[in-house]
């Protein structure tokens, strides 16, 4: 079997973080929210992230440090990530009103970013499987605000309900984490001790020791699900 190990955060790794994330909330999400009215939740692309499939075919997307624009008719127009209104334009996406400032990105930094999201789609897909149906689990969707993919599982009035996802990193993180957060604070916050949030985290420096980066945080997952259902 390939060795699954996950590779250390490059020291540029929060700049390019957080250059990416006003891409996509500044860029690719309101291209979505313009064709469809009013959807703007994201998805994992090839080599980063951008829109589901837009009416009439294509999707605007990061590829590296690639803004794309596949369009229905399967002309692709690429720019290079420089600013963010140079890099729309270069597209034909709207760019009045964005900023001129250079992005500060690092080419293995954003494949990092691209690598954790892969991984935290497939995580989240495997544990959307073994759902039952009293949980009514969402789909897979990265949110633009907070620049983390996520889903919801667990039966509300239950007090079993929580989101279940990966942050590529914060305010308060310096590096990606799995997190569960549940809708109602547990009773025993004994083992639920995130910070900056009640909930639970799984950091990335954790899951470069796992033999299985997949396993581990799908086992995270499921820890903090039975513990909600035991009401711990």
């Amino acid at each position: 079997m390939a060795d699954a190990r996950l590779t250390e955060i490059p020291l540029a790794f929060a700049a390019t973080r957080n250059a990416l994330h006003s891409v996509a909330e500044q860029i690719v999400s309101p291209a979505r929210a313009a064709a469809t009215g009013d959807e703007f939740s994201l998805v994992v692309t090839a080599g980063g992230f951008g829109t589901p499939a837009l009416p009439g075919g294509g999707c605007v997307r990061v590829d590296g440090l690639e803004l794309v624009v596949d369009g229905g008719d399967g002309e692709q127009k690429r720019a290079p990530l420089t600013t963010l209104r140079e890099s729309a334009a270069a597209v034909d996406l709207p760019s009045e009103g964005l900023s001129d400032e250079a992005l500060e990105l690092d080419d293995a930094a954003a494949g990092l970013l691209a690598g954790a999201y892969v991984l935290a789609d497939a995580v989240l897909r495997d544990f959307y499987g073994e759902a039952l149906p009293v949980a009514a689990p969402t789909g897979n969707q990265l949110w633009p605000e907070h620049f983390d993919i996520a889903i919801e599982h667990g039966d509300e009035p239950a007090g079993t309900r929580a989101t279940y996802g990966l942050s590529p990193g914060d305010a308060a993180h310096s590096e990606p984490y799995f997190y569960v957060a549940p809708w109602s604070p547990p009773s025993d916050l004994t083992i639920w001790t995130a910070v900056g949030f009640t909930g639970a985290e799984l950091n990335w420096s954790q899951l470069v020791e796992a033999e299985d980066p997949r396993v581990a945080a799908l086992q995270f997952f499921r820890e903090y699900r039975d513990a909600l259902a035991l009401g711990d």
